[in-house]
């Protein structure tokens, strides 16, 4: 590997719905000026979200980036082969990605689910027709469809909150645990968060470039708290109610405004000041 410089460089990390998207439209309009200069500059934008591998290509191409992106809150990351010279001795190769995986497959997790079913009120996407998970969530059918293709983890929910706690303590006997983002629970594998994957991230590029990492996360909801405290600056979009989650952590930002306003807003003001910096 080539010797450091004292240069660093400007890593991003963002969480979608709600944040990079607005809630209701799971719209970007308002984030194109921050989309823009992340490009100019040559800074990575790494999507770290629920969402499914499909669901983040289509947004990819949408955004015009080919970065990096990490899946199903933390179960994988997945590199495109641009980064095959990158340190990725964990990866497996699922052509056209080098693949970190931390979560267990989607078959170990529905079987537990189905478990789940017979003694509590829930129901994942895998019990929901398109329909079904279009009306929750507000997408379009095709949308709908890709965001039903899980590999790792289920989204689900509950009738009765009051079940969520027996609900922990059952997945926690199972190496399992639930998650809690904007719309949805979910059922992953106790070996993955944002947080976990952000670090392996983080780590692969601080070990295969030149520069230093500074890092940077945007995100508003409960399963983002993981990866917003493993990063240098993060960054806390308020909910789309305009109300911030009630958390206390170092060297934390607040973002003005919900979804992409105040995404958009944010980013562009951490580039000005980390360009200064290391100018």
């Amino acid at each position: 590997m080539m010797e450091r410089t004292g240069k660093k460089r400007i890593l991003i990390f963002t969480d979608l719905d709600g944040s990079l998207l607005d809630h209701d439209t799971y719209s970007f309009e308002e984030a194109r000026p921050a989309l823009a200069r992340i490009k100019k500059a040559g800074i990575p934008l790494v999507l770290a979200t629920s969402k499914t591998r499909v669901e983040i290509e289509v947004l990819q191409t949408e955004l015009g980036i080919r970065d990096p992106f990490i899946v199903e809150n933390g179960a994988a990351v997945f590199f495109p082969t641009v980064y095959s010279d990158f340190r990725l001795e964990r990866a497996q190769k699922v052509p056209p990605y080098l693949v970190v995986v931390l979560g267990r497959p989607y078959e170990e997790i529905r079987c537990f689910f189905d478990v789940l079913k017979e003694r509590f009120p829930v129901q994942g996407f895998g019990d929901l027709s398109v329909e079904d998970v279009a009306r929750l969530t507000g997408l379009p059918l095709q949308k709908a469809l890709w965001a039903r293709e899980r590999e790792f983890t289920e989204p689900f929910v509950l009738r009765e909150p009051g079940d969520l706690a027996e609900i922990e303590k059952w997945a926690e006997r199972e190496g399992l645990k639930v998650t809690t983002g904007g719309r949805f629970h979910h059922l992953i594998s106790a070996g993955q968060d944002k947080g976990l994957a952000v670090e392996l991230t983080r780590d692969i590029f601080s070990a295969s470039c030149r520069e230093g990492i500074v890092s940077v996360a945007l995100g508003d909801s409960l399963n983002d708290l993981p990866m917003l405290e493993s990063v240098d600056i993060p960054v806390l979009i308020p909910q789309w109610s305009g109300e911030y989650l009630d958390i206390r952590m170092s060297r934390l930002r607040k973002a003005k405004y919900p979804g992409s306003r105040g995404w958009s807003e944010a980013v562009e003001k951490l580039i000005d000041e980390l360009q200064k910096e290391t100018d």
